[in-house]
């Protein structure tokens, strides 16, 4: 067994996220082989991602808050703690927090064998998609 050094907290970018959001890494990868990635994501009040997709798919468990999580030409859902949904692998989608509130999920996917293809980051969310609810 091995005790990880738990990596620092830190703040999303904004060429990947509207508003403020904070990831504290869970887990990271470990070698040998483990790709396994989680983290909980705090989005402050109307945050959210940009269009994205995960190579491998995407698990998202709402801890507080509540989410909202929408995926390319459908309706936006509401995730409320103790929730998780399941984003499949290619499916382009987004989640954040809504405008009243904050949220924190747990994120959980797998690495890609080229970890940088593993997410694939598109345009952000305008607020008119954001607010379509």
């Amino acid at each position: 067994m091995q005790k990880l050094t738990k990596p620092a907290t830190t703040k999303n970018p904004p060429e990947q996220f509207t508003g403020d959001v904070w990831l504290d890494p869970i887990a990271l990868p470990q070698d040998p082989s483990q790709r396994m990635v989680v983290a909980l994501v705090r989005f402050a009040s109307g945050a959210r991602t940009a269009w994205h997709s995960h190579a491998k798919g995407q698990t998202l468990h709402v801890v507080s808050g509540v989410a909202l999580v929408q995926s390319r030409g459908e309706s936006v859902v509401e995730v409320h703690p103790g929730e998780t949904v399941y984003c499949p692998p290619g499916e382009e989608h987004w989640h954040g927090a809504t405008a009243d509130d904050f949220m924190e999920h747990l994120a959980m996917l797998e690495n890609a064998d080229d970890a940088a293809t593993t997410t694939t980051w598109l345009e952000h969310v305008t607020d008119e998609e954001y607010a379509a609810r």
